[in-house]
């Protein structure tokens, strides 16, 4: 009877093995250099799916870094241009202040410097009000509402909170958002608390109402808008010290983001190059292993049937 000897039936498992492995081999790297990707599965290489794992978390954080960096950077810009055009302001205040100051300017002349000092006044407050691209106040603290409000006797109070709040940018480190608006419009006057509020509507009120002293007055409110013009100063050096350190920051995240991409493509992209070289290896192997399975094949069934 024909029969196979069990060396024989060993040799063409193996082979059958051999060939299965090989071909499953050619399709991952057929597949690798397809889509660039040199894991299918963690279980391809563990290690290296761990650190693509911790890779991707921390892509995903620098991710939502770098968008707190962007708002917290036009937030900031925001808020300095603000304070530019009050620093502006308060400069043609005092300047409107020394003019009214002056014996020769005349009643009538104080009467109009006072109108465009109540101007002011108006712009300072809707400054103080001012929002940030996302409609959110920013002088306001923490608060969502509006940083100051005004009675119906024209006196205007902070409503905001005491501080600002700091956001996170990067690795253990958060920027304030800004300032509070009671740090950016009010101070201390000889020891009592005034505001730019209050200096320029006491100082309007002054001079429109066209009674004596108003040259004393505007001397008088000179002292009060070089306060409020040192306040507003401070406060938009501190907010551009801040841009200054996001525009840092985001420097700083660009370089890290590149570094966590090489380190992602170093681990889990394809090395097309050494991968072709290996799909020829591998083919050449399996044709090479097919031809001598066909002659040994051949060669035992020539054996059996003899």
């Amino acid at each position: 009877m024909p029969f196979v000897n069990s060396s024989a039936g060993t040799f063409f498992d193996r082979s059958l093995a051999q060939m299965a492995n090989l071909r499953d081999g050619i399709e991952r790297t057929r597949t690798q250099i397809a889509t660039g990707n040199r894991l299918e599965r963690g279980s391809d290489d563990p290690a290296a799916a761990a650190q693509l794992r911790a890779v991707a978390r921390r892509e995903a954080l620098s991710g939502v870094e770098g968008d707190n960096a962007a708002r917290l950077g036009q937030d900031l810009r925001s808020a300095t241009d603000e304070l530019e055009a009050v620093n502006t302001l308060f400069q043609r205040a005092r300047e409107l202040a020394v003019q009214a100051a002056n014996t020769p300017t005349g009643t009538q002349g104080r009467e109009a410097i006072g109108l465009e000092i109540a101007q002011l006044a108006e712009e300072l407050f809707s400054r103080s009000n001012a929002t940030a691209l996302t409609g959110e106040p920013l002088f306001a603290g923490l608060s969502s509402g509006t940083a100051f409000t005004r009675d119906a006797a024209g006196n205007v109070a902070y409503t905001g909170t005491a501080a600002s709040g700091a956001v996170p940018v990067a690795p253990g480190t958060a920027i304030e958002r800004g300032l509070p608006g009671n740090e950016v419009f009010e101070f201390n006057l000889g020891g009592t608390p005034s505001s730019g509020f209050e200096v320029l509507n006491t100082l309007s009120a002054a001079l429109i109402g066209g009674a004596p002293g108003g040259a004393d007055a505007a001397l008088a409110a000179i002292e009060g808008i070089d306060a409020a013009l040192d306040t507003a100063n401070r406060a938009q050096t501190i907010l551009g010290t801040r841009l200054a350190w996001v525009e840092q920051v985001q420097t700083q995240q660009a370089d890290r983001g590149i570094a966590l991409a090489e380190r992602r493509s170093r681990v889990g992209d394809t090395d097309i190059a050494e991968a072709i070289g290996r799909l020829q290896q591998s083919l050449t192997a399996l044709e090479a292993s097919q031809a001598a399975f066909a002659r040994v094949s051949e060669l035992n069934l020539f054996r059996a049937l003899g």
